[in-house]
């Protein structure tokens, strides 16, 4: 794909990206895709979907207690568990505000560690890397933002999340479903949006303005973007899912550059 190489004019000292149907079907790669890259909180769609593979094998309830008082492992998948950013305090009420958070992801992943008795790492390892064959990733602190992989590792999990094989359909529909909505919040880089939808570990773009997708993504995409300058959406509407992978943090670059790839890849899989 011609639109890929867009990612050689990005300020950055690496790239790589590609895009995958469902099938797995790798429409074009562009770049180092065997290097290992820190995906910062793209790691959270992996965490999240490991706590799903959790759910259906009974360790866990979705709508079971987990972190602050009145609140279950939904919220917590769905940024609304009320605690703050990085900070294991309060500052709202469950389900009452999007209040993006690290914490949350983290006390998460301690919880389905007590659940199932196995560290969340080996955990995310065993239910997810490893029947997906993504050999090249791992988990290496938070579960919020301390996975690294690659983009040959996160093209098979994109696959999985378009056509699941792991988890029942339906659960994950409900993950890239709206939880709580209509509710307010910050997107990180991005300003306030109202409002801020979110699924179980997944953003989903809706009508939000500005965003990391582009301006052609469809309300239905979904996914997540990271601060080490990372991102993976996957797009109903288009029928893709598109992985992109740099070792340059997020900034003004990042908002500046992503958004007109994506229009491009997009125009790209359409035509």
């Amino acid at each position: 794909m011609e639109s890929l190489r867009i990612i050689d004019t990005w300020p950055v000292p690496t790239a790589a990206a590609a895009v995958v149907r469902a099938d797995g079907t790798v429409l074009g790669a562009h770049g180092p895709t065997a290097h290992r890259f820190p995906l910062a909180s793209v790691t959270k769609p992996l965490a999240a979907y490991a706590a799903l593979v959790a759910y259906e094998e009974g360790a866990i309830e979705l709508d079971e207690p987990a972190g602050p008082e009145g609140s279950t492992v939904r919220h917590l998948l769905a940024h609304t568990s009320g605690l703050a950013f990085d900070e294991h305090r309060v500052t709202a009420p469950p389900g009452n505000r999007r209040l993006y958070s690290n914490a949350g992801f983290e006390v998460l992943g301690d919880h389905i560690a007590k659940a199932s008795g196995i560290p969340f790492a080996e955990y995310l390892r065993q239910a997810v890397l490893e029947p997906l064959a993504m050999t090249a990733t791992s988990l290496d602190g938070s579960p919020a933002r301390d996975g690294v992989s690659t983009v040959d590792d996160l093209v098979r999990f994109a696959a999985e999340v378009q056509a699941p094989r792991l988890l029942d359909p339906r659960t994950v529909l409900e993950a890239q479903t709206v939880v709580h909505p209509g509710l307010k919040g910050v997107l990180p880089g991005y300003g306030h949006q109202s409002p801020n939808d979110w699924g179980l570990g997944f953003e989903i773009r809706d009508s939000k303005s500005p965003h990391w997708t582009g301006a052609s993504s469809s309300p239905a995409a979904f996914g997540h973007f990271g601060q080490s300058g990372t991102f993976l959406w996957i797009d109903p509407a288009a029928g893709v899912a598109c992985v992109a992978l740099t070792d340059r943090a997020f900034g003004p670059w990042a908002a500046e550059a992503w958004t007109p790839f994506t229009d491009a890849v997009l125009a790209e899989v359409a035509g």
